[in-house]
């Protein structure tokens, strides 16, 4: 994302340089012909993600001292229903201010959830690639051969949980990569 300079001139011929975000410049130059917008006007227009356009409008209207817009109901939270409208009250002793972006809030549980299971099935073909590739050049490994050697092939990218490895290894029997060996069960041979 980028960032632009926009000139504003406020209540009392006030002039000063913003340096916002790119979204932030979108969100500020449909104050060029409207007093007030609603959240939902401003989402219409602009086609920012729910997400990104909330921080924006936080760091716009709930900044203390930083902001360029007035928010109705005035709270810390933006939503839905809530109108904004341009700050003409708006000073700082500096021409150039920069608004900077309010950071995102903290997932929640679910989405901490949600996050840690795409995660998972993002690693399922790492790991399952690091186990083919190795069993192609061994052809015949036991099971904790295995679990070590594609730890020590993905450490670099992250630590795979040896429970995973497992079931990779299961799914690959499965879908006869892999066989066990007939006399010892700890034994993997490699199907090619």
């Amino acid at each position: 994302m980028g960032t632009a300079d926009i000139k504003a001139t406020f209540g009392k011929g006030q002039k000063h340089e913003l340096n916002v975000s790119t979204y932030q410049m979108c969100v500020l130059m449909l104050f060029n012909s409207a007093d007030g917008l609603t959240y939902k006007e401003i989402e219409q227009d602009t086609q920012i993600p729910a997400s990104d356009l909330k921080r924006c409008l936080q760091s716009l209207a709930c900044v203390k001292g930083k902001n360029i817009l007035r928010k109705e109901p005035m709270s810390k939270d933006i939503s839905e229903d809530d109108t904004f409208f341009f700050n003409d009250k708006f000073t700082s002793k500096l021409v150039k201010v920069k608004i900077g972006t309010v950071v995102a809030q903290k997932e929640s549980e679910p989405e901490k959830q949600e996050t840690r299971q795409r995660v998972e099935e993002d690693r399922k073909p790492q790991i399952e690639a690091a186990i083919v590739r190795i069993m192609k050049s061994r052809r015949v490994l036991d099971h904790n051969s295995i679990v070590a050697e594609v730890t020590k092939q993905l450490q670099a990218r992250f630590l795979p949980n040896p429970v995973v490895i497992k079931k990779r290894i299961e799914s690959l029997i499965e879908r006869e990569f892999l066989e066990r060996d007939k006399v010892d069960r700890k034994l993997y041979r490699y199907l090619a």
